[in-house]
């Protein structure tokens, strides 16, 4: 695929970019956000130059990319209010994405120019009344577009991260009798116990209720898993899919409904490890 011209409209090429990238195989996630990012800037430079179109050549100006981070990283750009409130400054990973996705697009169109990148920032972590709040509205509230069980279990999850401090894979592989909800709420973790605050455990029994509706569709005994598909797997050769349940949720597939679910709570992607607390976790060893 040749690159645009200078004259090509903004839009066409930015259609045209995400095509090379779907064509060398890159990621969806990675091409949707590619696109999300180009796009909030050439809406951005329309606005500007009061225009309702503008060539690749005028879009790609690095003063125009300029304006646009500027306003971007006050939040100008954002179209929904997120948890922090309408003029919250934008996330530094946030503005390190769409300088990569300038300079991924300058690179394919052949031009020079390219933003100083940044390094990624240290993961971002929320405080914990805001951790509080946003876990509330995940367990409470199921966007649009997103299953009301995988909502209730990214939530779930994401109440173990803030109360455990610890990160989604070493999370992954808990079995319900991990859980003690009653009485001295605690979860086992390989190291020894953790306590659970009274909001983790009434979002972690609302998960196990929904969970339990979902093992009584199997033939056979409890697996055990904490964390389970909520829906069927996809079809392998000619067997049927299999059953969610039967097997534990796969880390990615944990990963990829939390980002989906925060996305549209919260308005930005944020990963799990953004609820874990700064402080330690009061962890009790079994020695």
């Amino acid at each position: 695929m040749s690159a645009p011209h200078a004259g090509t409209p903004a839009q066409e090429a930015i259609d045209a970019f995400v095509r090379h990238l779907a064509d060398h195989e890159f990621a969806v996630s990675t091409r949707r956000i590619r696109r999300h990012f180009l796009t909030e800037y050439l809406h951005h430079a329309l606005d500007a130059a009061d225009t309702i179109d503008i060539t690749v050549g005028e879009f790609m100006d690095p003063a125009r990319a300029g304006a646009w981070l500027s306003d971007a990283a006050a939040g100008k750009t954002r179209t929904r209010t997120p948890l922090r409130g309408r003029d919250a400054a934008a996330y530094p990973n946030s503005m390190r994405v769409r300088i990569d996705s300038y300079n991924g697009f300058a690179e394919f169109l052949g031009l020079p120019n390219r933003l100083g990148t940044r390094p990624p920032a240290l993961g971002y972590r929320l405080t914990p009344w805001d951790t509080k709040r946003l876990l509330r509205e995940l367990a409470l509230r199921t966007p649009v577009y997103v299953d009301a069980v995988a909502a209730l279990r990214s939530a779930a999850v994401a109440a173990l991260v803030a109360d455990t401090d610890r990160n989604v894979p070493e999370l992954a592989r808990l079995k319900v009798r991990s859980l003690h909800l009653d009485g001295d709420a605690r979860v086992e973790l390989a190291d020894g116990s953790c306590p659970l605050s009274d909001q983790t455990v009434h979002i972690l029994s609302r998960w196990l209720v929904a969970r339990g509706a979902i093992i009584a569709e199997l033939e056979g005994s409890d697996p055990g898993h904490l964390w389970i598909p909520v829906k069927p797997g996809r079809p392998r050769g000619n067997r049927l899919p299999v059953k969610p349940g039967i097997t534990p949720a796969a880390v990615r597939t944990l990963h990829a409904a939390h980002r989906n679910l925060v996305r549209q709570v919260l308005g930005t992607p944020l990963r799990p490890g953004a609820f874990r607390e700064a402080a330690a976790p009061v962890v009790v060893s079994r020695n």
